[in-house]
């Protein structure tokens, strides 16, 4: 397991740069934590990190945004939040996601967890007493 603090908001682009060299050719990462723990920032940073232009926000109300790269590589960000079941992910064709070698990003994996990759990176969130942020990163 690997530690990685976000001490303050300043910290958050160092710490996404060190998690893009830190995951090599990892492809798919379950995001657990409590509301408002900053689940979606770190995606915006790790985004930037990789190059992305686009507007980068919460795909609470579409279940899923995509990003490119500007060497054209996607990024599809996640949220299961407002899924009742996990049968609303197979009528999207979650598979052609999480399958196509792009980087995901899931935010509420816990909705769907009978459907994740065996080889998925769970990242766990956890806000601080100081509020700054720890992301434990386990992965095989």
């Amino acid at each position: 397991m690997t530690e990685l603090r976000i001490k303050s908001l300043e910290d958050i682009n160092s710490v996404a740069k060190q998690f893009v060299e830190l995951i090599g050719d990892r492809r798919v990462f379950a995001m657990y934590g409590a509301m408002g723990v900053g689940k979606t920032t770190f995606v915006k940073a790790v985004c930037e990190a990789l190059g992305v232009e686009d507007t980068i926000n919460s795909p609470t109300f579409a279940i899923v945004n995509e990003y490119r790269t500007p060497k054209n590589k996607v990024v599809y960000h996640f949220d299961f939040y407002r899924i009742e079941d996990v049968q609303e992910a197979y009528d999207f064709g979650y598979e052609d996601y999480f399958y196509s070698k792009a980087l995901c990003f899931i935010e509420w994996p816990e909705r769907i967890e009978s459907i994740l990759p065996s080889d998925v990176v769970n990242l766990n969130f956890t806000e601080e007493e100081d509020g700054g942020r720890t992301i434990h990163v386990l992965m095989d």
